[in-house]
């Protein structure tokens, strides 16, 4: 994982990224908030309903795409920390399950 340092504290696991490991997601961020902005001028406009049923739709595939780069740097993080002989393998599991449980919640 480059760019992205892991540990433990008490029962999770703590991520801490470099500026550049931080960039690819403030840019889809940013790019979130411009389709955010679309939105809220489609409504303004009162624009046809399927359009921003779509623009909504897009707006939320492109969260859980930034979801998932979050939680696959969780999962890397969580298993590179049980590969540690100092890291109790229990507490890496069990912060890398809640929130793969969290995530699935959510996307319900």
């Amino acid at each position: 994982m480059d760019g992205i340092e892991a540990d433990i504290a008490g029962d999770r696991i703590e991520l801490r990224r470099s500026d550049a490991a931080k960039r690819p997601l403030l840019q889809r961020l940013n790019r979130i908030e411009g389709q955010v902005r679309g939105l809220r001028g489609m409504v303004e406009a009162d624009r046809y309903c399927l359009d921003e049923v779509q623009q909504i739709n897009a707006i939320t595939a492109a969260l859980r795409e930034v979801a998932l780069v979050i939680i696959a740097e969780h999962v890397a993080a969580g298993v590179s920390l049980a590969a540690r002989a100092d890291t109790p393998e229990s507490v890496a599991v069990a912060d890398v399950m809640r929130v793969l449980r969290a995530a699935m919640r959510k996307s319900e």
